[in-house]
C-alpha cells in the first residue's frame, strides 16, 4: 500500500520515555479554565453581586460617617475607605471561590474528577488558587470602574506596584485559606463557619473603615497581628500614598504567610487528608 505523507493522528511515545516530562501545563490549564468557566457561568452571582454589595457599604458609610467634610489621614472619608472596600471585596470573592470546589466535590461524590487526572499536587493547587485569584481580580476591576465615576471618590492609583502586589497577595491569602477550608470541611456549614467567624471579623476589623491610629494601644497591637490589616493598609497606600503601617514589612509578612499556607495546603492535598479514603 502507498505510504501516506500525512502526520499520524496519534503518536506512540518511545517505551520508558515520559509523556509529561516535568510539568503538566496542559492539564493545569484545563483545570484552571474549568474553574473559571464554572464561576463565569453564574457571573451575576459571583462577580456582579459581590461588587454591588460592596458598593452599598460605600454608600452607607459615606452617608453615615462622611458628612461635614470628614477626613481620615488627611483624605476625604470616601476616598480613604474606597481602596479598602475594593480589596475586601476581592478577598471575599477569592475565599468564596476556592472554598467551594473541593468541598462540593466531596459532597457530590465527584472529588475523583480532581484526583484522577495526571496532575501533581502543586499543579492542582496552582490551578485552584489561580482561578480564585482571577475571580478576585474581576470583582476588584468591577468595583474600581464603578468607583471611578462615584462622586467625591478618588481611586486613581498613586503607586500601581503596591496596588498590584497587595491585591494579588491578599487574594492569594484568601484563596489558600479557602482551599484549606474546602479540604477540612465536610459540609457547607463548616465553610460558612469559617466565613462568618474568621474571615468576616478579620476583614471588618482590619482598618477598612478607620485608621488604627485612633485605637488604644492594645487594639493597635491586635490589629498588627491581623494579616488582613496589612493587605488593607498596603492596598490603600497604593491609591492615596498614605499607610498606617510600614508598607515593606507588610509586603514581606504577607509573602511569608502565603508561603506557609502553600506548604500547609500542599501537605494536606499530598497526603489526601479528608479527601482520599
Amino acid at each position: 500500500m502507498p505510504m501516506s505523507d500525512q502526520p499520524k493522528k496519534f503518536v506512540i511515545p518511545t517505551p520508558g520515555e515520559p509523556v509529561i516530562p516535568f510539568f503538566n501545563w496542559g492539564g493545569m490549564r484545563a483545570l484552571y479554565v474549568k474553574e473559571v468557566k464554572r464561576f463565569f457561568k453564574v457571573q451575576l452571582q459571583t462577580i456582579w453581586a459581590p461588587a454591588f454589595t460592596t458598593l452599598l457599604y460605600l454608600i452607607i458609610f459615606s452617608v453615615a460617617l462622611g458628612r461635614g467634610g470628614r477626613e481620615v489621614m488627611g483624605h476625604p472619608f470616601a476616598t480613604f475607605v474606597a481602596p479598602g472596600l475594593i480589596v475586601m471585596g476581592m478577598m471575599n470573592a477569592a475565599f468564596a471561590n476556592s472554598s467551594f470546589s473541593l468541598l462540593v466535590g466531596k459532597m457530590q461524590g465527584t472529588i475523583i474528577d480532581y484526583l484522577m487526572p495526571p496532575l501533581s499536587t502543586g499543579e492542582m493547587l496552582a490551578a485552584l488558587v489561580g482561578a480564585a485569584v482571577t475571580r478576585a481580580i474581576l470583582v476588584g476591576l468591577a468595583l474600581w470602574v464603578a468607583m471611578l465615576f462615584w462622586p467625591g471618590v478618588d481611586v486613581i492609583p498613586v503607586h500601581p506596584v503596591a496596588v498590584l502586589w497587595f491585591g494579588v497577595m491578599g487574594s492569594t491569602l484568601l484563596s489558600l485559606i479557602g482551599v484549606l477550608t474546602s479540604i477540612w470541611a465536610d459540609k457547607f456549614d463548616h465553610s460558612a463557619a469559617i466565613q462568618n467567624f474568621v474571615v468576616g471579623p478579620l476583614s471588618l476589623l482590619s482598618g477598612t473603615f478607620y485608621s488604627i491610629e485612633n485605637l488604644h494601644g492594645v487594639f493597635q497591637a491586635l490589629s498588627h497581628a491581623n494579616p488582613f490589616f496589612y493587605v488593607i493598609s498596603g492596598f490603600r497606600y497604593g491609591f492615596i500614598g498614605t499607610a498606617d503601617s510600614p508598607v515593606l514589612i507588610g509586603a514581606i509578612s504577607l509573602l511569608v504567610i502565603n508561603l506557609l499556607l502553600v506548604w500547609a495546603n500542599y501537605v494536606a492535598l499530598d497526603r489526601g487528608w479528608k479527601i482520599k479514603s
